[in-house]
Formats: structure tokens, C-alpha cells, sequence
């Protein structure tokens, strides 16, 4: 093919010229124009408070306190919401296929570790109706609860008995997307350990309430002794699992909805974080 005159190469690069000019004095990336900046709205709220539970789930918030008052709404939302579910769902998801990969070796010591409260058990109808808790230590030493219903009430403190009256019912519901892999665990021949940090004086209700949610035969349910009382739950967690590779175990995995349950020694292969935005355990 011939080229074309080059009259007509230059004619069409002068009528392009001032289009071209303008494109690329314009950014590829634009950043918020001062018009945007600053704007005070529910969606700005939603975008922080998404942004600060992304930091409370990746551990990036590190050792936090309370719910940022303008996230209460969303706190509350997000855990009577699809969006929990669905969190809780893939986590599940990925942790079976972790599982899949695992060679289950005939000597029945291929172990994967529970924390049970917000991991296997489901404690929101106790939140909904006392607020969403701020704990220190454990989940039986709650310090401090918000009141979401009305975001202008200030923080309620309360002591331990309201929670322990809720556990003594034993009625808190499985989270679906756990007992579905709790089962297929089990089916695939993992030896279930549930290590929570309640109380041992609540060994009888627990068991029941876990019974009632649809789990069975488990290995062994590990609770709080007396001589545990004053640890760190990240302590006392990493010296349980230790004792079970003492024993041969090999902890294949381990799933918990708080850092503390997944941290320290003797971790596993690999642990699962299920979601919760509620409290922070150290």
C-alpha cells in the first residue's frame, strides 16, 4: 500500500494536535478535587467504618478498645447483615480447601483446633440485646458495652453475670458456614479439638449448647483451670496447642475469630481468621 502524501500526514497531525495535547495533560489517576474533600455523609461514614474493620481483621488495628462511635451502625449491620454470613462462608471455604490438601496419615493425629464463641457458636442474640461488647482478656470479662440502638447514648459498663447467664441457657446457634466445615472435617478424618477460653465450671453447659448447634463427637473440649485464671488468652491458647503436639498431634489447622486464638507458639499449618468486628481479645 502506498503511504500517504505527506501534506496530507501533517494536515491530519495539526487537526489531532490540540486533542492530543489536551488528553494527555490530563492525569491517568485523579485524585479527590477539593470539591470532594471533606463532605461529611452516611456514605463517607460506611467507607471509614469498612475501612477500620478491614484494619480490625487484618490485625492491623493491633490492640483495640471500642467501636469508633460513628461505626456502631455499621458494626450492628454488618453482623445481623448478609455481608457476615457470606465473610464467614469463605472462610470456611478456604479453610476445606486447605484441609483437602492434607494427607491424613492412618495414626489418627492429624488435628485441627476450634475456638468455640463467634468460631462454632453464634453469641449475636446475646450482643443484639445487651450491645456489642468490648472485652479484655476473655469474652467472660466484659468490660464495657455500646449501645447501638441509639448512637447518642454513651457507653454502658457491666459486669461478667449477663454473659454467663447466656452461656448457662446453652442456646447460642451454630454459625452455618462452621458446622458445615466442622462436619466435612470430621468425614474426612481430622481429630476436632475445641479450645475456648471459657471457664472448666462451664464444661457441662457448653457441651450441651454445642450438642444442641448440631456438633458431635469432638475430641476433646479444652477449657479454662483454675491455674489458668490471669493468662492471656494468646498464652494460655499457645500452651494448650503445645501440649497437644507434645502429644503427636499434628495441628493441621486452626480456626478462631479473634488474633489471639490463631497467634503466639505452636500455631498451626495453617489458621483461618473468621470475621468479627465486635471485641478484641488479648
Amino acid at each position: 500500500m502506498a503511504s500517504p502524501p505527506l501534506s496530507l500526514s501533517l494536515s491530519i497531525f495539526l487537526l489531532l494536535s490540540p486533542l492530543i495535547s489536551s488528553a494527555s495533560s490530563q492525569p491517568f489517576i485523579r485524585l479527590p478535587t477539593e470539591a470532594t474533600k471533606g463532605k461529611s455523609t452516611v456514605d463517607d461514614d460506611d467507607l471509614y467504618c469498612s475501612s477500620w474493620h478491614l484494619a480490625v481483621e487484618t490485625n492491623n488495628a493491633g490492640s483495640w478498645k471500642t467501636i469508633p462511635t460513628r461505626c456502631r451502625s455499621y458494626a450492628q449491620d454488618y453482623m445481623t447483615g448478609q455481608r457476615y454470613m457470606s465473610d464467614s462462608e469463605i472462610a470456611a471455604n478456604f479453610s476445606l480447601a486447605h484441609a483437602s490438601s492434607v494427607e491424613i496419615a492412618r495414626d489418627g493425629k492429624d488435628a485441627w483446633v476450634f475456638d468455640v464463641d463467634e468460631t462454632l457458636l453464634s453469641n449475636l442474640k446475646y450482643y443484639e440485646d445487651h450491645g456489642f461488647g468490648i472485652l479484655d482478656g476473655d469474652v467472660n470479662h466484659v468490660l464495657i458495652k455500646i449501645l447501638i440502638s441509639n448512637n447518642t447514648e454513651p457507653s454502658e459498663i457491666f459486669d461478667d453475670d449477663s454473659f454467663n447467664a447466656w452461656v448457662d441457657l446453652a442456646v447460642a446457634p451454630a454459625i452455618p458456614a462452621s458446622l458445615k466445615l466442622y462436619n466435612e472435617l470430621k468425614q474426612m478424618g481430622f481429630k476436632i479439638f475445641l479450645l475456648t477460653g471459657r471457664s472448666e465450671s462451664q464444661r457441662n453447659v457448653t457441651a450441651k449448647n454445642l450438642l444442641f448447634a448440631g456438633y458431635t463427637d469432638w475430641e476433646r473440649l479444652i477449657l479454662r483451670g483454675h491455674s489458668d485464671e490471669g493468662t492471656k488468652a494468646i498464652a494460655y491458647k499457645s500452651e494448650r496447642r503445645s501440649e497437644l503436639l507434645d502429644e503427636g498431634y499434628r495441628i493441621q489447622g486452626n480456626s478462631g475469630d479473634q488474633w489471639s486464638d490463631l497467634q503466639g507458639f505452636a500455631v498451626a499449618i495453617r489458621s483461618f481468621k473468621l470475621p468479627n468486628p465486635m471485641y478484641y481479645i488479648a
